[in-house]
This record gives C-alpha cells, structure tokens and sequence, in this order.
C-alpha cells in the first residue's frame, strides 16, 4: 500500500471516528440543540439534493440559496485573484516600489472588512454589488501581497541573464517573474478563498439580502428550525473543504508537487 493511499485511508479513517462519536453522544443526550449528524445528513439531502435529475439533483431550495452564494463567491474570488496578481507583479516587480507600497498594503489588509460595512453599504446599498465589494476586499489582500514578496525574491542571477540576453519585459513576466511568484501565488490564493467563504455568508447575514446560505441561516434561526442552521453550517464546512482541495489538485498540476491538505 502506497503511502498516499495509507495517508488518505487515515484522514478518512479520522473523519469517521468523529462523525460516528457525534452521533453516539448526540443519541445518547437527545438535545435539541445538539442534533445527530444522520439527522442532519437526511434533513440537508431532503432540503437541497432531492431534486429531479435534470437538474443535478439539487431543489428549488438550492437553487434559490446555494447558487446564488457560489456565483458571489467565484466572482469575487475571481476578481480578487486577477487585481491581486496583477498588482502584485507590478509592486514586486521593482524593490523601490515595493518598499513604498508596503506600509499603505499593511495598513489596508489590518482593516476587518465587516468594519468596512457601513461604507459599502453607503456606496452600494444592500444587495450583490456591496456583498461583492465585501468578498474582494478582504480576499485580494493575502493575493496582492504574496504574490509581491514572490516577485520581489525572483533570482537575481537569473535577471541578470535575462538583461543579457535582452528578453522583453512581457517575457520576463511569463518566463521568470510569474514561474517564481507562482508558490506564493497559490499561497495567497488559498487564504483569499476561505475568506471569500467566511465574506460570502457574513455578507448574506445582513439586513436586505433575499436568498444565499447565509440568508438560510438566519431565516432557519429565526424559525428556530435548527436542522436547517446544522445543515447550512455543515455544508460550508464540506464546501470550504471541497474548494480547498480544488485549489491544491490545481497547485500540484502546475507546480509539480503537492502539499498537506
């Protein structure tokens, strides 16, 4: 048995261990809070992935709740991600520039984008484009700066000869910045996605949203439906999981190597 096999039977191994546990002792106390995970499992399955196989077998529920919160979600991940590298090369592209620009990038990215709020809410008023200004906010930061420091430690060796041999700027872009940049890239691109996760539903938890997981949460606790609330919130967890492990399949193929999960 391979050791990638033998890891991946452990995780499993784990995750089963604790599930099972849960349901021994949320059985054995019968709290209402407290709902077995076989409870929870069968309430999400009838809430969400009970629907007609012509539609992937997802609800009207989930398509009212669920997708919504995904296309906010790839959205702003997606835009971050893009300004993020962008700006990124551009500041560590050059020391001088990266010197001037990281404090105003340290001051920014220390702000909690739930402060910022009452500004977005200003600007855009409630609805897509403040939750969307919400989620790229606090996901470009973790992008922009590491893809930076990635530039910024670029070989020097490595520019010296692309001077000699007179590489134009868009070569040195694709052939020695971005290849360098690239393992702090993906770095900072998994910490912008659990933070687009976290912004996607605290953006859907405020007044005016109309639909999106986090909506389905306070409307679930304002029903007292608690089944509801442990199945939105076990579904972001095995969403966060399921995107997470997207994005290092991605970073392997590229890169060449895997890391942890």
């Amino acid at each position: 048995m391979s050791r990638g096999v033998r890891s991946a039977l452990l995780r499993w191994g784990v995750l089963v261990v604790a599930v099972a546990g849960w349901q021994v002792v949320a059985r054995a106390h019968g709290s209402v809070y407290f709902p077995p995970p076989a409870d929870i499992a069968g309430h999400a399955y009838d809430l969400w992935f009970s629907g007609p196989v012509g539609h992937a077998f997802l609800t009207a529920e989930a398509v009212d709740n669920i997708l919504p919160s995904l296309g906010r979600m790839a959205t702003g991940f997606a835009i971050a991600a893009v300004a993020g590298i962008a700006l990124g090369i551009a500041v560590g592209r050059s020391r001088r520039t990266y010197a001037l620009c990281n404090p105003v990038l340290q001051f920014a990215r220390a702000i909690p984008p739930p402060a910022l709020v009452p500004v977005f809410v200003v600007v855009f008023d409630f609805g897509t484009p403040m939750q969307l200004a919400s989620i790229v906010f606090s996901a470009v930061w973790p992008v922009l700066i590491n893809t930076a420091d990635g530039a910024r430690n670029t070989d020097p060796l490595r520019l010296e000869v692309a001077a000699v041999l007179r590489l134009t700027a868009p070569e040195r872009l694709w052939l020695l910045l971005l290849p360098s940049a690239l393992p702090r890239i993906f770095a900072g691109l998994r910490l912008s996605l659990s933070l687009c996760l976290i912004l996607m539903v605290f953006s859907e938890l405020l007044p005016g949203t109309a639909n999106g997981i986090g909506f389905t949460l306070t409307d679930a606790q304002s029903r007292s439906d608690l089944l509801t609330v442990w199945a939105a919130l076990v579904l972001l967890g095995a969403l966060g999981h399921l995107l997470n492990t997207g994005l290092l399949a991605v970073e392997k193929r590229l890169l060449g190597r895997g890391r942890p999960v």
